[in-house]
């Protein structure tokens, strides 16, 4: 049954006033989101701590929602702050040996997954560069790029400028012949694909909530594979950390075996709230419909600005979320700061403007644009 995606637009009131296209960079949250934040604070302004047991049951609830997005179960799943922390832990957290290498794109990639990676450096590990094509990594870039000396592949399951989508099924599927860690940078695929971490063969994936999952920043999941966390040592431990978390009368320090290891202190419960009702969200509409939306979005916007003449991309077979685009005629970084002034949210990278729209978001709302695009081109 196809959800009544319209429905859910009361949910976003930014979309009263702007053109919100901009869930690749950072996504509006919900009422929902903001409800259940006011919900956490309006219990600690009023009770203090006596509700504590209720905090931790909703931050497992969070946890299995996680995990049910992505095809994990709840023990590979532990909170992090953010994308960037996520693959910290792993980069700083693996058993390095000097001569090891780390394959990725640092020609394409987000910073994020770059900077942990070269930060090896004095741990004798070295970056070795896989190709970009189209401004994606392809399978065959990969398998280019390793060495007997290859330990770990890391890459964005969809390139942050260029949109490009990475086929994970295939990268997975080499790295595991190649008996090779596969690390993914999720932010841009989880909530408006489809994700499934077993099927993908995927070992970590790190994906913070404040774009397509709707939800705030300072909050995420990493995903950490059940039989590679034995070789994941936390970088940071606390009471948390423990199997005896909650016994302060001893010291009793023997690590938890499961992700939540790598959760060293007291929650953020505030995130926790927001990116549970975030995720429910997201379920209840469902990671397929959600796809599909975006793509008949994404493919009717790309006809039309190809119409007007402007150069797009990616191409629809490598397409998730995100479509680019540069005008006919004109400086884009001049018609950005026009349509900003006019209400549009969206980014410009890389020289390009990038649209990314999500679910609730309207065909009539990317009609606007393009003809907004047309009366600033002289179309």
């Amino acid at each position: 049954m196809t959800p009544s995606f319209d429905s859910y637009r009361a949910q976003f009131p930014v979309l009263e006033k702007q053109l919100y296209l901009n869930h690749a960079g950072v996504a509006p949250t919900s009422l929902r989101a903001a409800a259940a934040v006011r919900e956490w604070m309006e219990d600690v302004v009023h009770h203090g701590v006596r509700h504590e047991r209720q905090w931790e049951a909703r931050a497992e609830h969070t946890r299995r929602l996680a995990a049910r997005l992505i095809g994990a179960e709840p023990e590979e799943i532990a909170f992090v702050r953010n994308t960037s922390h996520g693959l910290g832990l792993v980069a700083e957290g693996l058993d390095w040996r000097p001569g090891d290498e780390v394959a990725v794109a640092t020609s394409l990639e987000y910073p994020s997954n770059v900077y942990p990676w070269l930060h090896l450096k004095d741990r004798g590990v070295e970056v070795r560069e896989i190709a970009a094509s189209e401004g994606g990594v392809t399978p065959e870039a990969v398998a280019a790029a390793l060495t007997p000396r290859t330990r770990l592949v890391a890459v964005s399951s969809v390139q942050y400028a260029s949109g490009y989508r990475t086929d994970l099924d295939a990268v997975g599927a080499l790295c595991e012949r190649a008996g090779v860690l596969l690390c993914v940078d999720g932010i841009q695929s989880v909530g408006c694909l489809p994700v499934d971490v077993k099927r993908s063969r995927i070992h970590f994936l790190s994906a913070d909530s404040h774009k397509w999952m709707l939800g705030i920043s300072g909050i995420g999941m990493l995903y950490a594979r059940k039989d590679v966390l034995p070789r994941l040592r936390p970088v940071l431990v606390g009471w948390r950390s423990t199997t005896d978390a909650w016994n302060f009368h001893r010291s009793h320090f023997e690590l938890r075996s499961d992700a939540l290891k790598l959760e060293e202190g007291s929650h953020s419960y505030t995130g926790i709230y927001a990116l549970g009702a975030a995720l429910e969200l997201l379920l209840e509409v469902g990671a397929d419909a959600i796809e599909a939306r975006i793509r008949e979005l994404l493919r009717a916007l790309d006809a039309e600005l190809r119409a007007l003449g402007c150069d797009t991309g990616p191409a629809p077979e490598h397409r998730a979320g995100i479509l680019t685009f540069l005008p006919p005629s004109g400086d884009p970084r001049q018609l950005y700061g026009w349509l900003t002034e006019r209400e549009v949210t969206l980014s410009f990278r890389r020289g390009r403007l990038r649209i990314s729209p999500h679910f609730y978001n309207r065909p009539d709302e990317l009609e606007r644009l393009v003809r907004m695009v047309r009366d600033f081109t002289g179309g």
